[in-house]
């Protein structure tokens, strides 16, 4: 439980002399004591909170834990993804200690932030309220993957992180939701955001966080619909939103990424200066500047993706052809999976040129063997496929980019609302068209055999929507534990492409990687073992 001991930065910056008296502030620097004074130090404390509040490392890092797709050299996704972690995994601890840290400086800027007289109490408020959000949000996290975590709502010592007790998830639930509630007056709309405040957190991200925890809860579907409609419903109130026109651009034009209708809450970069992600350096094809691959699509995630005229490709009637997979597929697939003779276009960087990506071994008509494919070499995809979602054409070198993260999309809500809807029965063709129907035309289908309300149970297809629109987002292993298959689809083998004649295929798919889920035990995360050693209140979770 260090990291829950662990000091703000603010409060290294005592810089009393020897000679003076401890409660009296220095006159020349900033102390424990005046620092909260300065407007600027509290716009500083609250900016270092949306720093803290989530990363690149664990957006990304959460589809390798996930039946989307592979990593080959992160030590922690493989044992977890094979189900030989442990309480000494060090995913494990790195996590619990990230949220810890953050939630740390968010209770230590709550507890002070009211030293300052300057800002005026309106002011003072909305600040509290983001940092509620996302001392909230580091809450929802913990209690996802660990199940009964400690509840830390005050800043507290030493002494007390060795002794607290883990407070029951549903406990540590309510009171997210509670705070969610609660801060949204306080809050601005999206509306209301002057342009160099866009990325902060509104209403609207309050009303998204809500409908995500609600809906996760998995026995809350009618207060999902309560905060989709929210949003969907009260755009003076709460904010506009609305589905940006093109899927792909959300995440590779520079500009869309800023600024749309879509976005409810991303990470913030800074293109070049402040603060950029370079992940997508190990996701890309070697031919187009990748390095090594980190990450690579699965053949299951391919497989997900539906025929322009609806179907599933195993359907009757999908037209699918085993020799050309590719064709007559939804859009998203392209804007999101480089597959064999890929048509790479690099958009407005690297001189606007374009480059077919041979992946398949002797593919390539201009040399043999293998170009972007090689089983067992770390530079190439295990999968035979990379990412094309979040390329950023303005990048700087090795994919340096300042392109946004998004956290909360439109397109989720209207997810959120189609399932929610669905559960409690009331699916129809009006919320169908409002939602699949809606996200469908934008990806670009045009056959009314996929646009239309099917009827019957369409819980696969709204759960097969999710995976299509989300993809590599961090959503995925979310929603296959809630709904309770990762037993199901992470007890097998995941695939790579139909490339290989090698005997360890499955009718000719590569075998990647053997998936192991211990349903009695992995659907929660081990309690780090270095914090148990600290708080002996830490009791271990099933199984560890």
């Amino acid at each position: 439980m260090k990291h829950l001991t662990k000091y703000f930065a603010i409060t290294t910056l005592i810089l009393v002399s020897s000679c003076r008296k401890l409660d009296v502030a220095p006159t020349d620097a900033y102390s424990i004591l005046n620092f909260w004074t300065a407007d600027a130090n509290v716009y500083n404390a609250l900016n270092n909170n949306y720093s803290l509040m989530y990363n690149s490392g664990l957006y990304f890092g959460a589809e390798g834990l996930s039946d989307n797709a592979y990593s080959q050299n992160n030590n922690d996704l493989i044992q977890i993804a094979s189900g030989n972690a442990n309480s000494l995994t060090s995913k494990f601890a790195g996590d619990w200690a990230y949220y810890y840290s953050t939630i740390k400086s968010c209770n230590q800027f709550l507890a002070n932030v009211d030293q300052n007289t300057t800002l005026g109490a309106a002011t003072l408020d909305r600040l509290k309220a983001e940092t509620r959000f996302i001392r909230a949000f580091e809450h929802f996290n913990l209690t996802k993957w660990y199940g009964d975590v400690p509840l830390v709502t005050k800043d507290i010592t030493q002494e007390e992180a060795k002794t607290i007790s883990k407070t029951p998830k549903a406990q540590v639930i309510e009171f997210v939701l509670n705070e969610l509630k609660a801060i949204v007056p306080a809050l601005p709309s999206k509306d209301q955001l002057p342009a160099a405040e866009n990325g902060r957190i509104t209403k609207g991200a309050a009303l998204a966080l809500q409908a995500r925890v609600l809906l996760y809860q998995g026995n809350r579907m009618a207060e999902v619909v309560t905060a989709c409609e929210a949003l969907m419903n009260n755009a003076g109130t709460n904010g506009t939103y609305s589905l940006a026109s093109n899927y792909g651009s959300i995440f590779s034009d520079p500009n869309v990424s800023r600024n749309n209708s879509e976005t409810i809450l991303s990470l913030q970069y800074v293109p070049a200066t402040t603060r950029t992600w370079t992940d997508f350096w190990d996701f890309a094809p070697n031919s187009v500047g990748g390095r090594v691959n980190a990450l690579a699509p699965t053949q299951e995630l391919v497989d997900d993706y539906i025929m322009l005229n609806g179907r599933g490709i195993t359907e009757a009637g999908s037209g699918y052809d085993e020799n050309n997979p590719y064709a007559n597929r939804d859009p998203r697939l392209t804007a999101t999976v480089v597959y064999d003779r890929y048509n790479w276009n690099n958009g407005g960087g690297v001189n606007g040129t374009s480059k077919v990506i041979y992946i398949k071994p002797g593919s390539d008509p201009t040399r043999p063997g293998p170009d972007e494919y090689s089983a067992g070499r770390q530079s190439s995809s295990p999968t035979g496929y990379y990412w094309r979602k979040y390329f950023d054409p303005s990048a700087l070198t090795g994919f340096t980019s300042g392109n946004n993260l998004h956290l909360f999309r439109y397109a989720e809500i209207l997810l959120d609302y189609a399932e929610a809807k669905n559960s409690l029965g009331q699916m129809t063709a009006t919320v169908w068209n409002q939602t699949i129907g809606a996200l469908r035309t934008r990806a670009g289908f045009t056959d009314p055999g996929a646009l239309s309300y099917p009827g019957g149970d369409v819980t696969n297809i709204i759960r097969r929507e999710r995976r299509a629109e989300l993809a590599l987002e961090g959503i995925r292993i979310d929603d296959i534990r809630r709904w309770r298959t990762a037993e199901t689809v992470l007890n097998r083998y995941v695939h790579g492409a139909k490339f290989s004649g090698d005997p360890t295929t499955d009718n000719g798919y590569i075998r990647v990687q053997l998936r192991r889920f211990n349903p009695s035990r992995d659907y929660l995360w081990a309690i780090p073992s270095g914090d148990q050693s600290l708080n002996a209140q830490l009791t271990q979770n099933p199984g560890y």
